[in-house]
């Protein structure tokens, strides 16, 4: 199983509860009573292929809650002054979901040859203006050992 210690401030892991049933097994997400709950903006699916890397976004303003309920994703963080890089796998190995504050660097790689599914319920609905995209190369791809 993945370490879920993230070392940067402004991003938290928290497991969320997988309930087994013989009919078909029940995810949890998010609840709105919950610490990591802030407001609700919208809920969007995203896919990375196996491989692919999506990244280097940074929101100024939209809470991320990112879950993979179908997969397997890395994700790639830096803190707000780009000098510190964390890594996590997430998927129903390591079933968490992911917060990630304002300011924070975040990409994110497939690593399953099948569906790579994100699931981000975010604070605000999308505003292409609120986000800032960097080439990839800006920052090292930090994996955990």
């Amino acid at each position: 199983m993945e370490s879920n210690i993230i070392d940067i401030e402004g991003v938290s892991i928290t497991p969320i509860k997988k309930i087994c049933h013989e009919k078909g097994d029940i995810y949890h997400a998010l609840k709105s009573t919950e610490d990591s709950f802030t407001e609700f903006g919208e809920a969007y699916f995203t896919t990375v292929h196996k491989g692919d890397i999506k990244g280097w976004k940074k929101h100024t303003k939209m809470v991320m809650n990112l879950i993979v309920p179908v997969g397997e994703v890395g994700f790639y963080f830096h803190d707000r002054t780009s000098s510190k890089g964390e890594f996590i796998q997430v998927g129903l190995s390591n079933y968490v979901r992911v917060t990630v504050q304002p300011g924070i660097w975040v990409a994110f790689e497939g690593l399953k040859e099948e569906l790579n599914l994100i699931l981000n319920i975010a604070s605000i609905t999308h505003n292409p203006n609120e986000a800032i995209n960097v080439e990839l190369n800006t920052f090292p791809l930090l994996k955990k050992r």
